[in-house]
């Protein structure tokens, strides 16, 4: 799904990286609106905190395999406004998520049907900021169905929708994509797009959506592509995330990119908007997210906490707590 290059093709590309350097951008803050952490480890949750990611959006996606029954989507859907939002806090990141059947497992009928009558019992917890990511995979007529079945779900809801668009034929999915949007009554400004590049952008900036792209190597978009976009179509409703998952990809990509756009003139203003606050305006549409929340950074952590009594610590590791007080004990 990620990954279409072999490893002596990655050595060749690794071999013109330049080194990260990100104190360009000290003091900044950004928002990745589409990073599934369920698949990461605590220390990329540390490496975005100390990179100033200060919230994110996890999206509903596909895990790697078939899930074979409607248990474990529920289990699934669970820990995304669960445990994960709390192993989120345990750094000091704000953590938000999307809830949707993601366009492969459509293709299950039988467990969709099941999973779509299940939605409605996640969509309206706290911290649910869109329907997502759902649309287009194959393009078939079973991933159109469940599509057009969560938009008026999203519709009904008041929420906003995130839209994954195909690998294969993007420009024909993503244009078939808003088509579809548009045919069931969504408004435009409620609809992220997502995955975007060079072909699809302008159709949809020109249409009224946002336009989302995700910064993952080798495949979907690289961040110096990135600067160019931003240079041609400046910083309205544009926004960039990581989608970092399971594959070879990058939690830090959000940073990283903001890093290079200093480095190539892109003023700190649009730097803000397209790494920090587009994300905030499309998504707080849905009343769950205030800016308060995390703006000023992160709130006192306390390690020692527990869900469900459990911790992030393992094998008698040491809390941070962080205190008010001057005494150090």
């Amino acid at each position: 799904m990620c990954c279409t290059h072999s490893f002596e093709d990655r050595q060749s590309i690794d071999k013109d990286n330049t080194p990260v350097d990100l104190s360009g951008i000290a003091g900044m803050k950004f928002f990745d609106p589409h990073v599934h952490m369920t698949s990461r480890t605590t220390d990329d949750y540390q490496a975005m905190a100390d990179a100033g990611v200060v919230a994110l959006i996890e999206p509903a996606f596909w895990l790697g395999q078939p899930r074979t029954g409607l248990d474990s989507f529920r289990d699934y859907y669970s820990s995304l406004i669960g445990w994960e939002r709390f192993r989120s806090s345990q750094f000091g990141i704000k953590h938000y998520c999307t809830i949707g059947l993601n366009s492969r497992e459509a293709n299950n009928e039988p467990l969709a049907e099941q999973v779509m009558e299940m939605l409605p019992l996640f969509i309206y917890k706290e911290g649910v900021v869109g329907i997502g990511e759902i649309g287009f995979d194959d393009q078939t007529a079973a991933e159109e169905k469940y599509y057009r079945a969560q938009l008026e779900l999203a519709k009904e809801a008041g929420l906003p929708v995130q839209i994954h668009t195909p690998h294969r034929d993007k420009k024909g999915g993503t244009t078939r994509s808003m088509d579809i949007a548009l045919e069931h009554g969504l408004d435009p400004h409620m609809v992220i797009v997502d995955h975007n590049n060079e072909e699809t952008v302008k159709e949809v900036l020109d249409r009224g959506f946002w336009a989302a792209f995700t910064i993952y190597p080798f495949t979907k978009m690289g961040n110096e592509r990135m600067v160019e976009i931003a240079k041609q179509y400046g910083s309205e409703r544009i926004m960039v995330n990581s989608a970092a998952d399971w594959g070879i990809s990058d939690p830090l990509a959000v940073p990283k990119t903001a890093a290079l756009m200093k480095l190539r003139g892109i003023s700190d203003e649009d730097i803000r908007l397209i790494t920090y606050q587009n994300a905030i305006t499309a998504f707080a549409q849905s009343g769950q997210i205030n800016e308060a929340d995390f703006a000023t950074g992160a709130g006192a952590i306390d390690q020692s906490q527990r869900f469900e009594g459990n911790t992030v610590l393992r094998g008698g590791q040491q809390p941070r707590v962080d205190k008010n007080s001057i005494i150090i004990s």
